[in-house]
C-alpha cells in the first residue's frame, strides 16, 4: 500500500528529469483509512528522513489539514498522533502519482505503485 511515509521517499526516475521531480502528484486517488497502534519512538527516530513541506502539502492534497506548516520542535501527543495518522494510517489504493517535472504518470493498483520505467526511459 501507497502510504504517505513511504511517498514521501518516492521521486521520479525518468531520464534527465531532475527539476520538480519530488514530490510525485497524488491524482484519481482512492484512499482507505487503516487505523494502527501508533508508536512514537519510531516516529521521532524517522522525523529527520522526512521532506516536511512535501508531506504537509500532500496530506493536504489528500484532505488532512492537521499538520502544521512548520515541523514542531517540541511535540504534543496530538501532534504525534496527527503524524502518526498522516504517515501510517492513510492508504493510497487505487491512482495516480505525477512528476510535476515531467508529466510522468506512476499508476498505483491494489495498493502497488507502479514505478518500472520503459527502457527508453531509464537513464544510463
Amino acid at each position: 500500500m501507497v502510504r504517505l511515509i513511504t511517498h514521501n521517499m518516492l521521486a521520479c526516475h525518468v531520464k534527465n528529469c531532475t527539476k520538480d521531480n519530488f514530490p510525485l502528484v497524488f491524482s484519481e486517488v482512492e484512499l482507505v483509512i487503516r487505523e494502527s497502534e501508533a508508536n512514537y519512538d519510531f516516529l521521532r527516530r524517522f522525523m529527520p528522513k522526512l521532506d516536511w513541506p512535501a508531506l504537509v502539502d500532500t496530506a493536504r492534497s489528500l484532505g488532512d489539514e492537521t499538520l502544521p506548516d512548520d515541523q514542531p520542535e517540541e511535540w504534543t501527543d496530538e501532534q504525534l498522533q496527527a503524524l502518526h495518522h498522516v504517515l501510517m494510517e492513510m492508504h493510497v489504493e487505487e491512482g495516480n502519482m505525477t512528476c510535476r517535472g515531467c508529466g510522468h504518470v506512476y499508476p498505483i493498483s491494489n495498493g502497488i505503485p507502479n514505478m518500472l520505467l520503459a527502457e527508453h526511459e531509464v537513464g544510463r
